[in-house]
């Protein structure tokens, strides 16, 4: 049974959420504010958090950081901030998932199992080779010029998906369903973040590129540089 901690304020949300969850076959244990939200995540390791952004004591996307740096554990920010700069504000702090409340509890709870199996998927034992640029699937490493890169978690499945098609343009919607696991779609916003991110780790720019290439209304490739 898959362990939840949710950290939400509102009283009448938090109960519902958690009888909810429940009764969807999780364990769910609820937290009033960000500090003990962030104790119980130490304390507990569970599987997946699912977190407010609108806390009495701290900031969400402050306390994301905050997890952040001293945890990996999976974070699905539910939140009514309905605005693009705070999606990409905690998906910068390290959230894996953005939903914008009010959601039914079907569609979080489809939210939480697309996190929870890109976590437990079984990874194929491949090794994949772009210019300098090397990718071990099995061993989740990545090596540009013999330095190796410091990848999250998204970024690497991003970078390997990639890595596994060279020169083959990727559409977004294809990204957001295999490596994201939301084949009824998400936000391009969510793609496009980490795109920077891992942009900047390989060292280069949108403006530009080496590896990774943007396809204007199309998608991303990634490619040797010449």
């Amino acid at each position: 049974m898959p362990q939840l901690l949710l950290v939400e304020d509102d009283p009448a949300i938090r109960t519902a959420l958690a009888r909810a969850l429940s009764e969807r076959g999780h364990g769910v244990r609820t937290e009033p504010t960000g500090m003990a939200g962030l104790q119980a995540a130490v304390d507990d390791r569970p599987d997946l958090v699912v977190l407010d952004l609108g806390l009495p004591d701290v900031d969400g996307c402050v306390l994301l950081s905050m997890l952040r740096a001293v945890s990996d554990v999976p974070v699905i920010v539910a939140t009514a901030r309905d605005d693009e700069r705070e999606t990409v504000r905690a998906l910068d702090a390290g959230a894996d998932d953005y939903i914008v409340k009010p959601f039914a509890a079907e569609h979080l709870d489809a939210r939480i199992r697309a996190v929870l199996r890109r976590g437990t998927a079984a990874e194929p034992t491949a090794t994949f080779a772009v210019g300098a640029l090397s990718v071990d699937v099995r061993a989740r490493t990545a090596v540009l010029e013999g330095r190796p890169l410091d990848l999250t978690r998204l970024e690497f499945d991003l970078l390997a998906h990639l890595a596994a098609r060279p020169g083959v343009v990727v559409s977004k919607k294809e990204l957001l369903a295999d490596v994201w696991h939301q084949p009824y779609g998400g936000a391009d916003k969510t793609v496009d973040v980490h795109l920077s991110w891992l942009r900047r780790k390989l060292g280069e720019s949108a403006s530009a590129p080496r590896y990774l290439h943007s396809v204007r209304g199309v998608g991303v490739k990634l490619l040797a540089p010449p």
